[in-house]
């Protein structure tokens, strides 16, 4: 069975090869860059699986770094920073960060966290083949081919929105919980920011609503999370 590809962007050789003899016990391939551009290029060479990436990095921020990486590629992008503010954090999400830690950390947590993403995007990319297909409203949400259709127009979705579009479509008029579609896309191990949840609707609102500022397909209930209205 070939390895998953694991590249990290980390300037910092104190902290990107402890995470490198890590991930290699751990039976990953292990790529590594030292800094903003020299990661896109390993990127766009190895076509990695997942990226470790360092916020602050020279040549190219982490930031922008992650932007480009998740234009040009499908794959889970996880964040490493010094900093914790909260700004930070939204930051990281808001450009499709798929989660975030800051430093120092625990080696065992990120493993734990690693192994998660992985999880849910090896899931979310590798899709039965059973003709599944749902319509609510103007929206059309074919899982087997992956597609999306407003109005009959096809709409790019990532993989993480493509699944929490589908499972709040499957329980359309149905209140659920932050909580709830946390535990259900992310796994109950998840232990990042819960708000990523809200990043991750925002994103779909961007796509569907007409006005993403006064959403009425998916709503939210105040106090408890959301509702995809039928």
């Amino acid at each position: 069975m070939e390895k998953l590809k694991i590249l990290i962007i980390e300037d910092e050789e104190n902290i990107r090869e402890p995470i490198s003899f890590s991930l290699r016990k751990e039976g990953f391939d292990v790529y590594q860059a030292i800094d903003g551009q020299d990661g896109i290029n390993k990127a766009r060479l190895i076509n990695p699986n997942l990226v470790l990436l360092d916020v602050m990095l020279p040549i190219m921020n982490g930031l922008d770094v992650c932007r480009v990486l998740k234009k040009e590629f499908n794959m889970p992008v996880f964040m490493l920073s010094a900093k914790g503010e909260e700004i930070d954090r939204v930051v990281g999400l808001e450009l499709g960060a798929d989660d975030y830690i800051v430093k120092p950390f625990s080696m065992r947590e990120l493993l734990v966290r690693i192994r998660n993403i992985l999880k849910r995007y090896t899931e979310t990319v590798i899709t039965d083949h059973v003709d599944t297909l749902i319509t609510v409203n103007d929206i059309v949400i074919d899982k087997t081919s992956h597609k999306v259709l407003k109005n009959g127009q096809e709409i790019d979705f990532k993989p993480r929105e493509f699944e929490l579009l589908y499972f709040m479509a499957t329980n359309a008029g149905k209140a659920i919980s932050r909580h709830d579609i946390l535990e259900e896309l992310w796994g109950h191990n998840y232990i990042g920011d819960i708000r990523t949840v809200d990043v991750h609707i925002r994103w779909i609102r961007e796509k569907i609503e007409l006005d993403p500022s006064s959403p009425i397909q998916i709503v939210t209930i105040r106090g408890l999370g959301y509702r995809f209205n039928a």
